[in-house]
């Protein structure tokens, strides 16, 4: 029997990129990794998702089928130092794959050490959160990689992962007499919650707590794996784990004006003591969803916040309750973000435009030479401190981002007053 004292989940890393479990989306055949490891075509990238989903096991499984050599290291808690180590052994074997965990916790001194190694294809780089890199990665970091989500293991997945360990002599449970109810497998690939290093190290528990009977045979039902197994529901952490539905199906509902869905989602959240998640939602829904037709509600969704962060949980559920219930029936609008998105849209395009001279900065020397400034009406010296002139770029002259939605008052008052001046 195997004396090896590493967990079932390690020596069952896959060796090379055929034996990953999951994410065929990524590493199935004609698939994006699966292309850069056949090409032998190599880029740094970032993997994100939820624990236990395969990306130790992806970066392990490339720098195999590469022959690179593969080292891991930490962001938030290995130094400087050990990415010095690395990049010196990269000189010397010519290349190397490196994993580097909670990436989104990269200092600057760290990242500006490694951007250029990088850059030379020196180091393969393979980061690996929790968290949406898009949000909580820098973005020089960002510009230099490719960003994958590895999405969560169904069960079959997960069976398909127990089933090769039991399988497996030479690294799994295959030189065990085992008797595993078919009930108890499935319970494993269930109660794992999509997260295969968990099913992996309570199934060896299970074997290997549990004695042989007199025929020398280990005999698995459903109560020992339900002994085994920490089972949860709803499972995430503060870093990220398994939470993108949820937050999502939160927002999704106080948008569609669900009172009851949105309370439901949001006392998910609390009971993982979520509060930051919760606050920071609460604000973007506030000011994305509710927006003009009810902006009080907006100022009392920043006071509901204040309140939760100062007093804590379990009393923070109060004032957090009363902004979900005010914002889910509150009028809705998104004219704000709409508007904005569409001129960010322009920009991006090229749509810029040239700033009209009359804008331009006059507070310099030789600007009146230029033009520049020349023309301004200044607004406060007119009746109703307005008077029409064009602020668009000539490009852009008669474009109108902002469309007012049909909410309420404020914002018929706010679309009223601009038609009476466009038709001053």
């Amino acid at each position: 029997m195997p004396t090896n004292k590493q967990p079932l989940a390690y020596r069952m890393r896959p060796r090379v990129i055929e034996e990953v479990i999951g994410q065929d989306h990524l590493v199935g055949p004609g698939k994006i990794i699966n292309r850069m490891v056949v090409a032998k075509q190599l880029s740094s990238m970032i993997l994100y998702g939820p624990p236990g989903i395969g990306k130790t096991s992806i970066a392990s499984a490339i720098a195999g089928s590469s022959h690179n050599a593969f080292r891991q290291l930490n962001a938030a808690t290995d130094k400087k130092k050990d990415l010095e180590t690395v990049v010196e052994e990269a000189k010397f074997s010519g290349g190397l794959v490196l994993l580097l965990d909670e990436i989104h916790r990269l200092d600057k001194s760290k990242q500006d050490f490694l951007l250029p190694h990088l850059e030379s294809g020196l180091l393969i780089l393979i980061g690996a959160t929790t968290e949406n890199p898009y949000i909580s990665t820098n973005p020089a970091l960002r510009s230099r990689t490719q960003i994958f989500e590895l999405k969560p293991l169904n069960e079959a997945a997960i069976r398909r992962g127990l089933d090769q360990a039991l399988e497996d002599s030479e690294r799994g449970l295959g030189d065990y007499d085992l008797a595993i109810d078919e009930e108890a497998l499935d319970h494993f690939s269930h109660a794992a919650n999509h997260d295969l290093r968990s099913a992996l190290n309570a199934l060896e528990l299970a074997v290997k707590s549990t004695p042989a009977d007199s025929a020398g045979q280990i005999h698995i039902n459903i109560s020992i794996v339900e002994e085994c197994m920490q089972q949860k529901a709803f499972s995430h952490d503060a870093d990220g784990d398994q939470h993108y539905d949820v937050i999502s199906a939160f927002q999704k509902s106080v948008r569609g004006s669900d009172v009851d869905a949105a309370l439901h989602y949001l006392a998910r959240l609390l009971s993982a003591g979520e509060i930051q998640i919760i606050c920071r939602r609460l604000l973007v829904m506030a000011y994305e969803d509710i927006g003009l037709a009810n902006p009080q509600a907006c100022q009392r969704t920043v006071s509901a916040v204040q309140a939760a962060q100062q007093i804590g949980l379990p009393e923070a559920r109060i004032p957090l309750a009363h902004a979900v219930i005010d914002l889910a029936l509150s009028p809705k609008s998104n004219s704000a973000i709409a508007a904005i998105d569409a001129a960010l849209s322009d920009v991006n395009k090229g749509k810029a435009g040239l700033v009209p001279d009359h804008l331009k900065d006059a507070h310099y020397q030789g600007a009146k030479d230029l033009q520049h400034g020349i023309g301004y009406k200044f607004p406060h010296d007119y009746p109703g401190h307005w008077v029409k002139q064009d602020y668009l770029p000539e490009t852009l002259r008669h474009k109108r981002y902002y469309q007012a939605a049909d909410t309420g008052k404020y914002e018929q008052a706010l679309d009223h007053n601009r038609k009476q001046r466009e038709g001053h």
